[in-house]
């Protein structure tokens, strides 16, 4: 078990995370926050590559920078962004890292042989990376946070380049993953966890704003999530009254969903909330400072 103890990070005056405390055991979590929110932040300390200002991270009972190694030994890490020598194969660049890793060659190309298969590559496997889309390139990641067989799985914004059946090949792998290990898996993207994920974690202003299941954190928007169909006219007086979450052209008139949380009317359906729907309203002044 990873608890997560009254944590805090600064960067001089600047604070990117604020007394947070989580717990994870074996399963699958979602850190799911807007870019700039402090995912990354966590995953980091979580990975051991930065440390907190303030709190402690500790795995059974121990901290984990203390731990050092042994800890390390069981962690399997994907960053944002990730080395890789272009003029490698696949097979070349992880038997590479198996070797830095301490895992014997033969035990390495038996393994290898297996990951690139489970990450859809087993037909590239001596080609040279450096022909590979992003996709393909972000699969090697994948394989090579799973060398050591982890008992801790980190993954940081995992999907990004990969298409819609890239996408749905890693959820089934991570599903199968998680069985056996603790898998947390830092995104933005709704879709990529809301059907996989034990339990979501979502941060706003620096601090824990959820950690608990998909259906818990849909509930929080019970009764306040509606759908109309509008005249275009009617739109721009729509999206300064209530908060839209999507707009639909549909036979020459507007679909709407959107939040009220005092009366409806008539014409609205009320509609069960989702992953998404709470994510853009939680995160509705963040989002908006994005586009």
């Amino acid at each position: 078990m990873i608890v997560v103890k009254d944590v805090s990070k600064q960067y001089g005056d600047f604070t990117a995370l604020q007394n947070v405390n989580l717990e994870f055991s074996n399963g699958l979590y979602g850190l799911l926050a807007p870019n700039g929110a402090g995912k990354t932040t966590l995953i980091k300390m979580l990975a051991t590559l930065i440390s907190p200002t303030k709190g402690e991270i500790l795995y059974n009972g121990k901290n984990i920078n203390d731990m050092d190694d042994q800890y390390r030994e069981m962690l399997g890490y994907l960053p944002q962004q990730f080395g890789y020598y272009k003029n490698y194969s696949p097979k070349q660049y992880l038997l590479y890292l198996a070797a830095l890793k301490g895992i014997g060659k033969k035990e390495a190309l038996s393994k290898i042989d297996e990951l690139l298969q489970k990450v859809a590559l087993s037909d590239v496997v001596n080609k040279k990376m450096k022909k590979f889309s992003g996709g393909m390139i972000q699969r090697v990641g994948i394989a090579q946070a799973l060398l050591n067989d982890p008992e801790i799985l980190i993954l940081d914004e995992p999907t990004a380049g990969l298409d819609p059946k890239e996408r749905a090949r890693f959820r089934h792998l991570l599903t199968d993953l998680a069985r056996e290990r603790l898998v947390i898996i830092s995104t933005h993207i709704v879709s990529d966890i809301e059907s996989i994920a034990n339990e979501i974690i979502m941060i706003r202003n620096k601090q824990l704003l959820y950690k608990d299941s998909v259906e818990d954190i849909c509930a929080t928007l019970n009764g306040s999530v509606f759908e109309t169909t509008i005249d275009f006219d009617q739109l721009e007086y729509f999206r300064q009254k209530y908060i839209l979450l999507s707009e639909k052209q549909e036979y020459g008139q507007m679909t709407v969903r959107f939040i009220h949380k005092v009366h409806s009317e008539d014409e609205w359906t009320s509609v069960p909330p989702q992953l998404e729907d709470v994510f853009l309203y939680e995160y509705r002044d963040e989002l908006e400072g994005e586009n």
